[in-house]
């Protein structure tokens, strides 16, 4: 059942991954020039497809989001990296205003009730 507050939950946990993602594509760029420095990112879909699990759910406001950085095949690519960067701002931008959303909506539902 999709609630307010089942959204800004949702919402919460695409936000925690989503600056953790940016803080691994950053650390991508600041390695450009490292020899050896394997790719990090993570992957959104193994936490989003699971959303609507209740278990996963109730385990995932407990516990926090538990972003995985995984290591990457290839070198790192400046461009590649930067494009991501602004995907994951996109992503970021979206979950805000769906929060927003979430949170005008149970003002309104406490402004007409009172």
């Amino acid at each position: 059942m999709f609630t307010p507050n089942n959204s800004i939950d949702k919402c919460n946990l695409i936000l925690d991954l989503a600056a953790h993602r940016q803080r691994a594509l950053a650390g991508n760029i600041s390695n450009i020039d490292t020899p050896g420095y394997i790719r990090k990112d993570i992957d959104f879909s193994q936490y989003l497809g699971s959303m609507n699990s209740p278990l996963e759910t109730k385990l995932s406001e407990k516990l926090g989001p538990s972003a995985v950085i995984q290591d990457q095949q290839g070198k790192v690519d400046q461009v590649h990296e930067l494009t991501e960067m602004h995907k994951n701002s996109m992503a970021y931008r979206t979950a805000v205003k769906r929060i927003t959303a979430a949170l005008n909506a149970i003002k309104t539902v406490i402004n007409v009730g009172s």
